[in-house]
């Protein structure tokens, strides 16, 4: 597959629908300056607008409309897409999305429906639902075009002058990180970082295909996917990407250094990317230039709600 003509294509596509976030460079959070790009200040909260208006915008929606299963972020971002295209979305969420997630995608109007359980049991219930209304399913990270809507992020920040050899990345089902290495070929080392409680991508990248894992820990709700996405899986095998795990208490801390450092408000997974080098899970080279990609701000609880 050409990536890097699918990523023009989808970012000449969602051109107007989405925002072109910034990048800054930081000298309070590690030892030496890093350059972070803020997509948590995109639409919705995450990178996830970025898929879910080319996926929208590149097919013909049905009469059922569009269908999403999510741990929340993704089902907001299609959720806004549909609405701001004119179509009818219904989302699908484990509990563990938690209510500031809910309240998100309950404010775009969308049809909601809080699935018992995890992101895996909220996707067996989106899929019967497609089926039965003949509806569109907009996958969270294992489609092309989703893959290469987030591609787009990587493709803006080195418009933007990225100057970084390697950028840390948080995973999850792996469409961000897909994106990534897709549109760099690599050109950049791309690092993925996982919470310890939920790794999907180095417990397939040890077993040498995706595999189930558990899911718990405190960024489960954006990064919390039962198996990686064979899309990801590919991609990480054919760049040979290194995984760098770090605790939820890392997390915790590099999401506190944001805010105190930059008031920027993020969630923990936005924060898991600088855990892992703050903590020390990833060790960049002496004049290793380094990025990271803070991808989420959707805070629970809601830190304006009354």
């Amino acid at each position: 597959m050409d990536w890097k003509a699918e990523i023009d294509a989808a970012a000449a596509r969602i051109k107007g629908h989405v925002v072109e976030t910034p990048v800054m460079i930081s000298d309070r959070l590690w030892d030496r300056p890093v350059e972070l790009k803020l997509e948590q200040v995109q639409h919705t909260g995450s990178f996830k607008a970025r898929g879910a208006f080319n996926t929208l915008l590149s097919q013909e929606v049905p009469s059922g409309g569009v269908v999403a299963a999510s741990g929340g972020n993704h089902g907001a971002a299609v959720a806004f897409a549909a609405q701001a295209l004119g179509h009818h979305a219904r989302i699908f969420v484990p509990e563990i999305a938690g209510p500031a997630k809910i309240a998100l995608i309950e404010r775009t109007g969308a049809d909601l429906t809080v699935v018992p359980g995890e992101y895996a049991d909220a996707l067996d219930m989106a899929q019967r639902y497609e089926a039965e209304q003949a509806a569109m399913q907009i996958h969270a990270y294992d489609a092309v075009p989703t893959v290469a809507g987030q591609g787009t992020l990587m493709r803006e920040w080195e418009a933007q002058g990225l100057q970084a050899d390697t950028v840390l990345v948080a995973v999850g089902g792996g469409g961000l990180i897909a994106g990534a290495l897709a549109w760099t070929q690599g050109a950049r080392k791309i690092v993925a970082v996982e919470p310890m409680s939920c790794n999907a991508l180095h417990a397939a990248m040890e077993a040498g295909k995706p595999v189930d894992v558990p899911v718990s820990g405190v960024a489960a709700n954006a990064l919390g996917a039962r198996r990686i996405g064979s899309i990801c899986f590919d991609l990480a095998q054919r760049h040979n990407t290194e995984v760098a795990l770090v605790p939820d208490g890392a997390i915790l801390q590099a999401q506190k250094d944001l805010w105190y450092a930059h008031r920027q408000l993020v969630e923990p997974a936005g924060a898991a990317a600088l855990a892992a080098l703050q903590w020390g899970a990833y060790v960049p080279q002496p004049d290793e230039r380094v990025a990271v990609l803070v991808c989420g701000g959707n805070i629970a609880p809601d830190p304006l709600t009354a």
